[in-house]
């Protein structure tokens, strides 16, 4: 029974020796490429708030939501498809001598293409006294598509840097033996100071609105390549 075991784990020891050696003893070139690219963000989200003040001769929510709506509209903005409702919320307060009242408020969320609508809604928003307005983050349509061709880009890179390795060798390089993907996903860009668009937004009350440039979306890709070297 030892003599059993004995032969197996030398078997096994073999086999695992074998695989690493024959791994080692392939001649290849391992190199890294990056690429990188700069793209206009094409999906702006505002995020509107709308609320019922507790003040006399006070606008619903509801009123100011149809207005809002319609200036929405006369921008030429699907409020259908482009305007949707984040949270609803009421708050019940006590008088003295007095009934309870209801003070309701609604967030949207607003999806525009370019940052001259962005202003243009702004400066519209301004005009109905809807100031709690900001922007809530910037998206790229085609980041998938883009973010595949990065990849396609750093790796012919990465074979352009095997052949500039070889050639002063007088070596060629084979086939791809690995390879790694070290790029990081894209997730969307939140911002952080919401008060930006704000006084944006009361410097356009009293001008035309301006074609906003928003921050550009750095995306890229990285990987690691093994070239098998030619005999």
């Amino acid at each position: 029974m030892k003599l059993a075991y004995s032969l197996l784990f030398f078997a096994t020891t073999m086999v695992l020796s074998a695989q690493s050696r024959n791994f080692l003893d392939v001649p290849y070139l391992e190199t890294s490429a990056r690429v990188d690219t700069l793209v206009t963000p094409d999906k702006i989200y505002l995020s509107i708030t709308i609320q019922e003040k507790d003040s006399k001769g006070r606008k619903s929510v509801e009123e100011q939501e149809n207005k809002m709506a319609q200036s929405l509209k006369n921008l030429g903005i699907d409020v259908d498809k482009q305007l949707t409702i984040k949270d609803l919320a009421s708050n019940y307060r006590k008088y003295f001598l007095r009934s309870k009242e209801v003070l309701k408020s609604k967030q949207y969320s607003l999806l525009v293409r370019d940052g001259l609508t962005a202003g243009k809604v702004m400066a519209a928003l301004e005009d109905l006294d809807i100031a709690n307005t900001y922007l809530e983050k910037t998206e790229y349509s085609k980041m998938d598509e883009l973010e595949l061709e990065l990849k396609s880009k750093a790796v012919k890179k990465a074979k352009k840097k095997a052949d500039a390795l070889t050639q002063p060798l007088g070596q060629q390089v084979g086939r791809a033996i690995h390879i790694v993907d070290n790029s990081q996903p894209y997730y969307p860009r939140y911002n952080q100071a919401r008060m930006e668009m704000k006084t944006m937004a009361m410097d356009m009350a009293e001008a035309e609105p301006l074609d906003i440039g928003f921050e550009k979306i750095r995306v890229e890709s990285t990987v690691n390549v093994k070239f098998k070297l030619a005999e």
